[in-house]
């Protein structure tokens, strides 16, 4: 029986590299993926699916909220892979859960688990909910040498928990952090 997936990690632990590899693996083998990414995730194009170290390839079908995945054909296709899970609706979330147990398909997201707030996104959520595997794919802190576990905002060079909890294409702007060093960093600002 086919599994529902979730890898998460921090910004910049490499999610959508290993999602790349994990496609390219499947296609070496002959096998048919289909990639997927929510439409809101403009960061490097409209259709791409490309990571911080150049590698990139062109997403099969955009998900928005209202997008009715039960109804699309998927004979052939041996694995699903899902980039910026997050961004999901818990609807979206279901009906990746169901086209895993009806259609027997493996269904593989990626994505952060929390925002810059340390809330959970509600795509994550409903992740966290239903996946049969979760997995944490490990960074470094940008600032010390612990596993990063938050995503620190910064704005001008300063860390905030101000702004939208959705901010595409300002990756810039976010750093993976301990929580020894985000409460240090947002303590600092308090401070000054």
């Amino acid at each position: 029986m086919a599994k529902l997936y979730f890898r998460h990690g921090t910004v910049g632990s490499a999610k959508t590299l290993n999602l790349l590899a994990v496609a390219h693996n499947y296609r070496q083998q002959g096998k048919e993926i289909l990639l997927l990414k929510p439409e809101i995730d403009t960061r490097f194009g409209r259709e791409q699916i490309k990571s911080r170290a150049g590698l990139e390839m062109t997403a099969d079908l955009l998900i928005r909220p209202d997008t009715d995945l039960l109804s699309l054909d998927y004979e052939g296709v041996d694995c699903i892979l899902v980039d910026e899970a997050q961004f999901l609706s818990a609807s979206s979330i279901e009906q990746l859960r169901e086209i895993s147990v009806s259609r027997n398909i493996p269904v593989i997201c990626y994505g952060l688990r929390t925002d810059f707030r340390s809330h959970l996104f509600e795509g994550s959520r409903r992740l966290m909910e239903l996946a049969d595997s979760i997995e944490e794919v490990k960074a470094t802190c940008h600032f010390c040498t612990r596993k990063s576990i938050m995503n620190l905002k910064h704005v001008n060079g300063v860390a905030t928990v101000d702004g939208p909890t959705i901010q595409v294409g300002a990756e810039e702007t976010y750093l993976p952090s301990c929580y020894h060093c985000y409460q240090a960093h947002l303590a600092a600002v308090v401070q000054s």
